[in-house]
């Protein structure tokens, strides 16, 4: 299971690339038939076979490319312009094979449609439309007996109507990708105005807990311990005892809801102990890479998800051992949580928050709406691996890294 929000606005400007990427391999494959259906001569066969073999080649390479990692934006209405110039040419060097290929005329504008820049479709559309009326006059030059019949200036006009139409198109999609963004930036604000808020709830509870009952508790502590000096008792040996479990458990809770070592140390050292405080508490084997990351941003985020996915681990796991990773990677942090108990379908984390189960649905909702990601790899009796990524962080400068 994968959640993204980062890489949802990155998926709104990525999916065009890829839709218009897995549309060129079709439509190569459409010219090919065309031209073989209809059995034409070519004016210069040898030079049509290597332009449509190298855009074939080309259209290839390009989707590998869109789907292994992100391309500059430029590069797609880069490639639309290429296919464009790739059908023009086909066109022209064909021969009797221009019949056959005119339909593509009316493709291509369509193709940048799914982008969101109205403007670059609208000139695509005219600049298409242009292309189709030059290739008949090129013809009609070449060859008196095709001439220019009135058919060709309806279709002109087809093409100019159908680039006002895609154009239109793009305008409206691109409003709705903009509402998109402006509401997913509301709702990172929102998620990010309600855990400052639980932050600082935290924070005032945690303080009045340990300025207020802890505080008496140890006072009262320490006069059982000198009552017991003077009149050593078993009664008071058990209610020392209590009174020392007790506190033991207010100090826990009291760092989980403001961990100090968090706030003065960073993140690297609140990971430290509070891995050592699971070990401790779960007698769980733990391996931990953990690099010195300072104090990020995204900390009391990261934090939460650690001390979440341990408490999972302790809880359902069943596991011998768990490995603990943190790395910066680029303007990210990444955290890896790894244990070798018995595993889950991730499937069912839908289901649990609709029980009331909300803990790890909770996390995911938050790395969501911040702009980090969490990716669940877990299966049932092989052990779960959950890789967890930050929000973008700031990079920092070459001397604030030395």
């Amino acid at each position: 299971m994968h959640s993204r929000s980062d890489s949802f606005i990155d998926h709104l400007a990525t999916e065009p690339v890829r839709v218009s990427a897995l549309l060129r391999l079709p439509l190569i494959g459409l010219i090919a038939v065309l031209v073989w259906i209809w059995e034409v001569d070519h004016w210069l066969p040898q030079l049509y076979a290597v332009i449509l073999g190298a855009y074939a080649a080309a259209a290839v390479l390009w989707l590998i490319a869109v789907f292994r990692g992100p391309v500059p934006r430029w590069a797609d209405w880069a490639s639309t312009i290429v296919d464009l110039l790739v059908i023009v040419a086909l066109c022209l060097v064909s021969g009797g094979a221009t019949s056959a290929l005119l339909p593509v005329f009316f493709l291509l504008p369509i193709s940048v449609a799914f982008g969101d820049r109205p403007a670059l479709t609208a000139i695509f559309g005219i600049v298409t439309a242009v292309g189709y009326l030059a290739v008949w006059i090129f013809y009609s030059k070449r060859d008196d007996r095709i001439g220019l019949p009135n058919i060709v200036y309806t279709h002109f006009g087809f093409l100019l109507w159908l680039a006002v139409a895609t154009t239109a198109l793009c305008f409206v999609l691109a409003r709705r990708a903009l509402r998109v963004r402006a509401l997913q930036e509301v709702r990172r604000q929102l998620v990010s105005e309600a855990m400052q808020a639980d932050e600082r709830r935290n924070r005032e509870v945690a303080e009045h807990l340990h300025d207020g009952p802890l505080q008496t508790l140890l006072a009262a502590r320490l006069e059982l311990d000198e009552a017991r000096e003077r009149n050593p008792d078993p009664a008071l040996d058990m209610v020392y005892a209590a009174l020392q479990e007790t506190a033991t458990g207010l100090r826990s809770t009291v760092t989980e809801l403001h961990p100090q070592v968090l706030a003065q140390l960073g993140l690297t050292p609140a990971l430290r102990e509070l891995l050592k405080q699971f070990e401790a508490r779960t007698h769980v084997a733990v391996d931990a890479d953990l690099d010195e990351v300072g104090k990020p941003q995204s900390q009391q985020l990261l934090h939460r998800a650690a001390r979440e996915l341990l408490t999972n681990v302790g809880k359902h796991a069943g596991a011998n051992t768990v490995h603990v990773g943190l790395e910066r990677k680029g303007d990210r942090f990444e955290l890896t949580i790894a244990d070798d108990g018995r595993g889950f379908d991730p499937e069912v984390i839908g289901q649990s928050v609709a029980d009331g189960h909300i803990g790890l649905g909770s996390l995911l909702a938050r790395f969501e709406a911040m702009g980090g990601a969490m990716h669940i790899d877990s299966q049932t009796g092989g052990g779960t691996r959950v890789t967890v990524t930050s929000p973008p962080e700031p990079v920092p400068s070459p001397a604030e890294q030395t």
